[in-house]
């Protein structure tokens, strides 16, 4: 039998937690014809003796919805494995949407995902007003990975309420019963589910909070059940966790997904110091776990390493940003700020100043001196409590301050720092270490095609092999509990039960690793934005190809010319 590709002779790990195994994949027509010893002949072969065979990579919380009608690479996502990439999430998008909110869902999206306006503007063509609409556009164009929606709250909310939807005021019983007609819709033209958010740092570009911010249980409740009226989906969720009343926020959704009999995913993020919220909030999923049976599953989302911020003079915050001394040179080319910065009466007076009330709003966490870290090539992302600014200027006698301006001047003024926001409770991951090994906690917030000058999370994949499935002491997942995390667990989760495991029938999605030589590098910044716009990028070693639909995406890094990714329209259903 003649197939399109054969992998031989690697090591299959086959996404659902099994022992790897010798053998050989066989792909036809975009699915998995074959697996174990296979005779026959390819089109073409690929050696993969002394590697990792495993599916592709699902991320389930990425915002490609502005990428995916730009540009045809997903990344830093395709770049780390990742074969399927879920955009919508925290209920931001760009649809549904009159012609006359176009600056409205601008605004939201450059407050929240830090993406320039002038980006959105001069990259989307806004040929659509529906949701329905936009997915067609998303499905009109090709890409190097699949993508699939959900259906973000704040564009309903404003499509379906104008200004009163923007003001944040109280849905009425007819906007609530168009909010469920156009969810059920949504579902039927593909979307996997519904997302929204009431994180208070979820802030437009203007300062005011999301419009999706204060909605109402019932609101909640009436898009949820359109979403059932069409079939049923996925509700995605950010809570406000350091909100006093985030309990409540968060059994109101859970009520509803048991009311309605959905299942819900949310993002829990865990405090570096203080109460520990995330353990009530885990009691809270436990507990409608064992209450809402199997359709009403409920899984916490968490990120594999510190949740933080990427900060220097040529990204989107750093120390100084809203210093008024630092504002006088700030629009300066970076070699001429460094010139300035590097003269001992412009240093003086930044450091004497005092901070302005204006920037954005992670840029509370910009003088963490204690969590705030020089990020290298190879990056470090847990790193030693003594390696940390606050500690560095400890140990030089000198203040914080002072210690970060050297800092951010390091490398010709392009030294980045990283800013470890959550997750790095007392100075470590062996809170994440485990909450990896929970049922009940899937992973996420990758974050891919968002705040593109200050995150760069979209390597996650990459750190959970590297660091967790082999460098770490302690904690340590196996490579197939690794892979599973990465595969069938998110694939599940989302209602894709078409991939995510090596088996015939199933979508040939695979990486070929060589996982002795996997390395995430340190971020990069790229202009390849429309308009010019810059981003982090970030690329890793020991990916020997990564396929797409039976396609090499990608070869030791370097991407071909294939672009077999697709829409994927709503939830799949497992092949016979």
């Amino acid at each position: 039998m003649t197939y399109d590709l054969i992998v031989r002779g690697g090591t299959i790990v086959d996404g659902l937690g099994g022992e790897p195994y010798l053998g050989d994949v066989a792909i036809s027509d975009g699915v998995i014809a074959a697996v174990g010893t296979v005779t026959g002949d390819a089109t073409r072969e690929i050696d993969a003796t002394g590697l990792l065979v495993t599916p592709g990579f699902v991320d389930l919380h990425t915002h490609y919805d502005g990428q995916a009608i730009w540009s045809d690479r997903m990344t830093p996502s395709s770049a780390h494995g990742v074969t399927t990439a879920v955009m919508g999430n925290c209920g931001v998008g760009f649809a549904p949407c009159r012609a006359a909110d176009h600056d409205v869902l601008v605004d939201v999206m450059a407050g929240v995902e830090d993406i320039p306006g002038v980006v959105m503007v001069d990259g989307l063509p806004w040929n659509w007003e529906t949701f329905p609409e936009f997915l067609d556009a998303v499905d009109a164009g090709r890409r190097d990975i699949d993508v699939a929606a959900f259906l973000p709250h704040s564009p309903l909310r404003v499509y379906v309420m104008g200004q009163r939807g923007v003001d944040r005021e109280p849905a009425t019983t007819e906007d609530l019963a168009l909010m469920r007609k156009l969810a059920a819709e949504a579902i039927q033209v593909g979307a996997l589910g519904f997302a929204s958010s009431r994180l208070t740092i979820h802030k437009t570009e203007s300062g005011q909070p999301i419009p999706s911010y204060e909605a109402g249980h019932d609101e909640i409740e009436a898009i949820a059940r359109g979403i059932d009226d069409a079939g049923g989906g996925l509700i995605q969720f950010v809570p406000d966790l350091l909100a006093a009343d985030y309990e409540g926020a968060l059994q109101a959704v859970f009520d509803v997904a048991a009311d309605v009999g959905l299942p819900v995913t949310f993002t829990l993020a865990i405090g570096n110091a203080g109460p520990e919220l995330h353990l009530d909030a885990l009691r809270m999923v436990e507990k409608a776990n064992e209450s809402g049976g199997a359709d009403a599953k409920i899984t916490a989302q968490i990120f594999p390493r510190p949740i933080g911020l990427v900060i220097g003079l040529d990204l989107s915050g750093n120390p100084f940003i809203t210093y008024p001394s630092y504002q006088e040179i700030a629009d300066l080319p970076l070699a001429e700020r460094v010139a300035q910065m590097l003269k001992p009466e412009v240093r003086e007076r930044i450091l004497q100043d005092k901070p302005g009330s204006n920037g954005h709003p992670l840029m509370f966490a910009s003088q963490a001196w204690d969590y705030m870290f020089p990020l290298d090539d190879p990056p470090n992302y847990e790193p030693s409590p003594a390696d940390s600014i606050g500690a560095r200027a400890r140990a030089r006698g000198v203040s914080p301050l002072e210690e970060a301006y050297d800092r951010c001047l390091d490398d010709d003024g392009h030294a980045m720092l990283l800013v470890t926001l959550a997750n790095f409770r007392d100075n470590s991951l062996d809170t994440i270490a485990e909450l990896l090994h929970r049922d009940d906690v899937v992973l996420g917030l990758g974050d891919g095609g968002a705040h593109y000058g200050m995150i760069c999370d979209a390597s996650f994949p990459t750190y959970l092999l590297a660091h967790w499935a082999r460098d770490r002491a302690t904690g340590r997942l196996t490579v197939p509990q690794a892979v599973r995390e990465l595969t069938s667990v998110p694939a599940r989760v989302a209602g894709l039960a078409d991939r995510g495991r090596i088996a015939v029938g199933y979508k040939a999605d695979l990486n070929i690793i060589d996982h002795a030589a996997l390395k995430v590098h340190r971020p990069v910044i790229a202009h390849d934005l429309p308009a010019g716009g810059r981003r982090l990028d970030q690329a890793a070693d020991g990916y020997v190809a990564t396929v797409v639909s039976g396609e090499v995406i990608a070869e030791n890094g370097v991407p071909t010319d294939a672009r077999p990714g697709r829409l994927v329209r709503g939830r799949q259903p497992a092949p016979a």
